[in-house]
């Protein structure tokens, strides 16, 4: 059975391999932080497997049985998404990708004495690279969830880290902590919540899932933000919250599979839910040759907010669809 540190580094060898890493910082965060201290616990699809249920088997670091074990720790230090929380059946929770987080966190540009929120605490695994990078002091990590939370701090402080881990609505950001010179959000938004680009400082960048792609912004003055998509597709936990920004984006793909099944355009069928019918949206993606996700970008400003194609003045533009508003506990 291979160690935690040797399946360590053969996960940092396949990240470093894929492109990703090339910042010394990150790699040595990715070398020295230990993945399995954040997933003492995971679930696996099983369909058929004895004692699996609703279709999935936990693993477990405390298993009795020492082949479990074993396949324990060696998922955890694979290069996939571990869900870690599941409520009715439903996935609530998880620990992404390690080399998606890789290429997420490069896209945030960090630099030393940086101050960034995340949102979606997860397993705390994300915020123990991030504290390891900038300093648990310049770390925030938000979740709506109190379970999340309180597990994801006590991950970290088995890990030796210390940030500063809230229960509230991530739509809402931290405002008792800003200003931030990044936001990196975890979990899926409609839209990119407005409180986030308010609590950045001018220059400061914003990640997030959105539409099945990772829209990257640039704080550019008050109350406004611009950017295009990575080439990456993410999809991720949706945000939850009573935010106005908060929750999914539409179940407008699954009427876009019924036209075509291409993955590029169920990314511009969600991007541009509720402001363009699919159909139409057939039309615009075969007229511009199958747009990659790079050609596509968002615009905040003020209370505006929409989506585009080569150029935020248009000719293709999209308002972004925003959850409906439902007052809640901060």
């Amino acid at each position: 059975m291979r160690t935690d540190l040797e399946l360590r580094r053969a996960l940092v060898r396949e990240i470093v391999a894929g492109g990703a890493l090339g910042d010394p910082a990150l790699r040595a965060a990715f070398e020295d932080v230990p993945r399995h201290l954040f997933v003492p616990y995971y679930y696996e699809s099983a369909a058929g497997e004895a004692g699996a249920a609703g279709g999935y088997a936990r693993r477990w670091g405390e298993d009795p049985d020492p082949g479990r074990r074993e396949r324990w720790l060696t998922g955890a230090y694979a290069d996939a998404p571990l869900a870690t929380r599941l409520r009715d059946g439903d996935l609530v929770s998880s620990s992404s990708q390690p080399s998606l987080m890789a290429g997420m966190l490069a896209a945030l540009d960090l630099a030393d004495g940086d101050r960034v929120l995340e949102i979606g605490a997860g397993t705390g695994y994300n915020a123990a690279l991030l504290c390891h990078r900038l300093g648990e002091a310049n770390v925030t990590t938000v979740d709506l969830d109190p379970e999340i939370t309180d597990s994801a701090r006590a991950h970290l402080a088995t890990a030796g880290y210390r940030p500063a881990v809230i229960t509230g609505d991530g739509a809402r950001g931290a405002p008792a902590r800003a200003p931030f010179d990044e936001v990196v959000a975890t979990c899926a938004v409609a839209s990119v919540p407005h409180e986030w680009v308010a609590q950045c400082r001018p220059g400061a960048l914003i990640l997030a899932p959105l539409a099945t792609g990772l829209i990257r912004l640039r704080v550019t003055g008050p109350g406004r933000a611009e950017g295009r998509f990575l080439g990456t597709p993410a999809y991720f936990v949706p945000l939850r919250g009573a935010g106005p920004d908060a929750g999914p984006t539409s179940g407008a793909a699954g009427s876009a599979r019924a036209i075509v099944a291409d993955e590029l355009f169920r990314f511009l069928v969600e991007l541009t839910a509720g402001s363009l019918d699919p159909y139409e949206a057939y039309a615009l993606w075969r007229r511009e040759a199958r747009p990659r996700r790079e050609r596509f970008g968002v615009t905040v400003d003020g209370g505006a907010q929409w989506a585009w194609l080569d150029d935020p003045r248009g000719p293709h533009t999209w308002p972004l669809r925003r959850a409906p508003f439902s007052p809640g506990a901060p």
